[in-house]
């Protein structure tokens, strides 16, 4: 292992905010409201069921509110102490603020691939947050629970620290939470990164 990294950058969707439980909940109350108590996405096709523009509105501004893992902002806090920390995200700038808004996300910086005109997993973006933070990539560590987007992130030299989200797409569809050995860390939550990184 090499020196610790003076940032760290996170992922945003899957694995600072739960983006499934979000929307579903939404979906959830909507149905309510209609009577619908299924799951309302394939009702909506198949019964012709109109939503009023302010339920539609209110469906799509979700995504401007997404909930984030109860450890997030915890763990973030934690982490902030120590390390300069920030978003690296395929969201839109206006998006992440949103959402650091709205889940009270102590970040230092939001970067955004847009401002890269790239998307992940184009090296550009790595390699464009490590110059805008004026440090080599040896020194960001990438955090994410998708290990293809630590992959790329490791192939610009980047650290890289794999987060367990096994419910990122719900409980009934449990994603692949086994370790990665070529992470620099494996955590199963922020708060347990925090300890590992010493914060």
């Amino acid at each position: 292992m090499g020196p610790r990294p003076r940032a760290l950058l996170f992922d945003v969707f899957g694995t600072v905010v739960d983006w499934h439980g979000s929307v579903a909940r939404e979906v959830r109350r909507i149905g309510r409201d209609h009577g619908v108590r299924a799951n309302l996405v394939p009702l909506l096709a198949r019964f012709g069921l109109r939503l009023s523009a302010r339920e539609v509105t209110e469906l799509n501004g979700i995504w401007h509110r997404l909930a984030p893992w109860p450890d997030s902002a915890r763990g973030l806090g934690l982490l902030k102490r120590r390390f300069v920390i920030g978003s690296l995200s395929n969201g839109n700038m206006a998006l992440l603020i949103d959402l650091a808004k709205f889940g009270r996300l102590p970040w230092d910086c939001v970067l955004s691939a847009e401002l890269f005109r790239h998307y992940k997993p184009d090296r550009e973006v790595y390699l464009g947050a490590a110059k805008m933070l004026a440090m080599p990539p040896r020194d960001v560590m990438l955090v994410a629970a998708h290990k293809d987007d630590l992959a790329a992130a490791r192939r610009c030299g980047f650290q890289t620290a794999f987060v367990k989200r096994p419910f990122e797409f719900g409980r009934k569809a449990p994603r692949d939470v086994e370790p990665d050995p070529r992470s620099t860390f494996n955590a199963g939550d922020f708060i347990a990164l925090a300890g590992q990184l010493g914060a």
